[in-house]
C-alpha cells in the first residue's frame, strides 16, 4: 500500500511539473497589457491633477503632462488660493462640512429607524411606503429640486442653511439598505426574545437591532456624507450668496474666474489653472479621508445581509 501511494504521489508530482502550454504566457501577457492600459486610462487624470498643482501656468502649458513642478510653486499656488476673495475657499469648505455633517445626522436619525420599521413591524400603509421609497430612490435628484424649492419656499426657509440640510434628512437609498439588512441579517427570534423579556419596540430597536446594524449604519453614513458633500444643484438654487456656498458651488465661481474658461475676467480677480486644480483636490480630499478611515466598516457593511442566519 505504501509503495502504491508513493508511486501515485510521484506521478502527481510529475503531472504538476509539466510545462505550461505555449499559449498561456502570451495570454497572461495580453491580460497584463489590457489591465495596464485600463489603469493608465483611469489613473492618468488623477496623476495629472496631483502634478498640475505643483506647476505654474506656464509649466502647465509647456511642460510634459506627467512631470513634477516644485514644492515652492505648490506653496505659491496654495497662498494664492487661500487669498481668493479674502479667504472664500476656507469659508466654502467650512460650509460644506457643516451642511454635510448636519444632513448626515438627520439621515441616520430618520433612515435607520425607518428601515427597521419597514422590515420588522407590520402597520397599515407599510407596502405603499416601501414602494414610495423605491420610486424616490430611482428618481434623479435634479428632478426633485424644483418641488423641493417650492416646498422650502412655502416654509420660508430659502436662503438659510436649513434649506440645504432638511431636504436630505430622508435618504431613500439608506432606508432601503437598512430595510434589506434588518430583513435578512437580524433574526426575528432575537427581537421576539427581547420583547418577551419586557422590551418595548423602541428598546428592542436601540438595545438589540441597532448594535447589530453598526456595519450597515456606517455604510449608510458614508453614502449620505458623499452625496451631501457633492451636492451642487440644491445649494446653488437655495442659497443667496458666496458666503453661504459649499465647496462644490464655490468651484463654479473659481471656474468663472479662470481666464482659460472665461476670457473676460479681470486680471485682479483671475484664478490660474493650477490654483483651480488645487481647489479641486481640496474638494475631493475630505471624502477620500473619510473613506480611508472608515473602509473597514464599509467592507463589513457591504457584506452585511448577504447571508441569512
Amino acid at each position: 500500500m505504501s509503495s502504491l501511494a508513493a508511486s501515485r504521489g510521484a506521478a502527481s508530482r510529475r503531472a504538476g511539473a509539466r510545462p505550461l502550454p505555449a499559449g498561456r504566457p502570451a495570454a497572461r501577457g495580453l491580460v497584463a497589457l489590457c489591465l495596464g492600459a485600463f489603469a493608465l486610462f483611469f489613473l492618468g487624470p488623477v496623476i495629472w491633477l496631483l502634478l498640475s498643482a505643483t506647476k505654474s501656468p506656464a509649466q502647465l502649458k509647456d511642460a510634459h503632462l506627467l512631470t513634477f513642478g516644485s514644492w515652492g510653486q505648490l506653496a505659491r499656488n496654495w497662498h494664492a488660493l487661500m487669498a481668493f476673495q479674502d479667504g472664500a475657499v476656507m469659508t466654502w469648505l467650512t460650509n460644506s462640512v457643516v451642511y454635510a455633517v448636519l444632513a448626515l445626522a438627520l439621515t441616520l436619525v430618520v433612515s435607520v429607524p425607518a428601515g427597521y420599521a419597514l422590515a420588522k413591524m407590520r402597520f397599515r400603509g407599510r407596502r405603499a411606503l416601501l414602494i414610495t421609497t423605491l420610486v424616490v430612490m430611482l428618481m434623479p435628484q435634479t428632478a426633485l429640486v424644483l418641488p423641493t424649492f417650492l416646498e422650502i419656499n412655502e416654509a420660508r426657509l430659502v436662503n438659510t442653511p436649513l434649506s440645504v440640510v432638511l431636504p436630505y434628512a430622508f435618504f431613500p437609498f439608506g432606508v432601503y439598505l437598512t430595510y434589506i439588512y434588518f430583513s435578512t441579517a437580524v433574526p426575528a427570534d432575537l427581537l421576539a426574545a427581547a420583547r418577551i423579556d419586557g422590551c418595548g419596540e423602541f428598546r428592542a430597536f436601540f438595545s438589540v437591532g441597532l448594535p447589530l446594524a453598526a456595519p450597515v449604519v456606517a455604510l449608510v453614513g458614508f453614502f449620505s456624507f458623499v452625496q451631501n458633500w457633492n451636492n451642487f444643484f440644491l445649494p446653488y438654487v437655495m442659497l443667496p450668496g458666496s458666503d453661504q456656498y459649499p465647496m462644490q458651488v464655490g468651484l463654479t465661481q473659481m471656474l468663472a474666474s479662470t481666464p482659460a474658461f472665461n476670457p473676460v475676467v479681470g486680471a485682479d480677480a483671475a484664478v490660474s489653472p493650477p490654483e483651480l486644480v488645487l481647489a479641486t483636490l481640496l474638494a475631493v480630499a475630505p471624502v477620500l479621508v473619510v473613506f480611508l478611515v472608515a473602509q473597514r466598516f464599509l467592507v463589513a457593511g457591504l457584506t452585511a445581509g448577504g447571508t441569512k442566519d
